[in-house]
């Protein structure tokens, strides 16, 4: 049944039947433009075929995927852009033991970015959240619910962000963000692991951090820790460094963003001009 229609499952159409609707049975990957330029296209595609390799999606050639993407972003024509797509084992009966040689199912959004000055001058505010996922992060899966209900909860808390905290009681990431903080000095975030997303984004903060001779330490925080930081902040792919002037209810510095902060969004406006 559709709606309120009933039929033969035979007349359902293929989308109905999708693996990414019955079990989030597929990956997915975010980019961004600058410019009319796409930010860091090799690293996302590298991801993109690591996602596809670790759920055993084998039957996809990613270079035509990066090839729809580009004839795709072209042809929209849009200089900064948010380009999501994702695929899908593909359709067929729900089962949780996927049919043989089932062809994969491919997606693709362009939207304009429109970017937000505010979040960048003022700093948001982020809240924890007990870290629900499952054990492989490192995975960009289309199983995203955890991450939903967690944005929800920062949501209804005046938060825009949430920031997991995981059952040894480490924060781990934000729910679309990679998490970093300024602890005496150095740069410090959570060391990549299978409860890691390897945020691309992450990676050129780093680079943006030595550039400015800003050490890095790569050591789980506690809540604890990062509410006594001297800066938070977050990295997205769509917004890149973004200023945290709250932390569970408790103003960071202070209230404002922090120097250090300042001078890794100048230095990794850099890699996107």
């Amino acid at each position: 049944m559709i709606g309120d229609r009933m039929m033969g499952i035979e007349e359902v159409d293929s989308v109905h039947l999708d693996r990414g609707i019955f079990f989030g049975d597929g990956v997915y990957e975010v980019l961004r433009s600058y410019n009319g330029k796409i930010f860091a296209i090799e690293e996302h595609f590298e991801r993109f075929a690591n996602s596809l390799k670790a759920i055993e999606i084998a039957s996809v050639d990613v270079s035509q995927i990066r090839a729809k993407v580009l004839k795709a972003f072209d042809k929209a024509g849009i200089a900064n852009a948010k380009i999501y797509f994702h695929i899908t084992r593909g359709s067929g009966a729900r089962d949780h033991l996927p049919a043989a040689n089932l062809k994969p199912n491919f997606f693709l959004t362009i939207s304009e970015l429109k970017d937000n000055p505010k979040l960048k001058n003022e700093g948001v505010a982020v809240s924890t959240y007990p870290d629900i996922r499952w054990k492989r992060c490192d995975i960009k899966s289309l199983n995203l619910l955890p991450n939903v209900l967690a944005k929800g909860d920062a949501d209804k808390k005046g938060a825009w962000e949430a920031v997991f905290v995981d059952d040894d009681g480490l924060i781990t990431e934000g729910s679309s963000s990679a998490f970093f903080g300024i602890v005496k000095g150095k740069l410090r975030t959570s060391p990549l692991k299978a409860n890691i997303l390897p945020s691309v984004t992450r990676k050129y903060v780093e680079l943006a951090a030595k550039n400015i001779g800003l050490g890095i330490l790569e050591k789980s925080m506690t809540p604890k820790e990062a509410a006594g930081a001297e800066e938070l902040f977050l990295a997205v792919t769509t917004k890149d460094v973004i200023p945290v002037v709250k932390f569970d209810g408790k103003i960071i510095g202070d209230g404002k963003p922090g120097k250090w902060t300042k001078q890794l969004i100048e230095e990794f406006k850099k890699f996107t001009s």
